[in-house]
């Protein structure tokens, strides 16, 4: 069964762990729009976000393509323009201020307004 979010209830993964399944690997194309995946991007399985899929996440200070991966939630990139928030995850102890996350972020971000949401 999945569990169902709006946008502002990715607030309760602040600061948590958090398991990722990784489609989208660092170095891969996006199927449609063509730019490349500069980190690796994946998803909360067994969730489902406001836009019908589940929640989405970008893991920050891995360096070499994955498949899955446990790590700490920073920050949730609230999308201002779109109903698409993603979570911001790394591994214990690493930390990116809002700066780093918008830079490593940018690949996809550009085309949308967002803020970055920390607790």
């Amino acid at each position: 069964m999945c569990e169902v979010f709006n946008n502002m209830d990715l607030r309760k993964y602040l600061n948590t762990n958090v398991k990722i399944k990784i489609d989208r690997p660092l170095g891969s194309k996006h199927p449609k729009h063509g730019f490349v995946y500069s980190l690796n991007y994946g998803f909360v399985p067994d969730t489902i976000a406001d836009d019908g899929e589940e929640i989405d996440a970008y893991v920050l200070g891995v360096f070499e393509p994955i498949e899955e991966f446990e790590g700490v939630c920073i920050a949730v990139i609230h999308r201002l323009n779109d109903n698409d928030d993603k979570l911001i995850v790394v591994p214990d102890g690493v930390a990116y201020n809002d700066l780093q996350i918008k830079a490593l972020t940018e690949f996809q971000e550009r085309f949308f307004q967002s803020e970055i949401i920390k607790e």
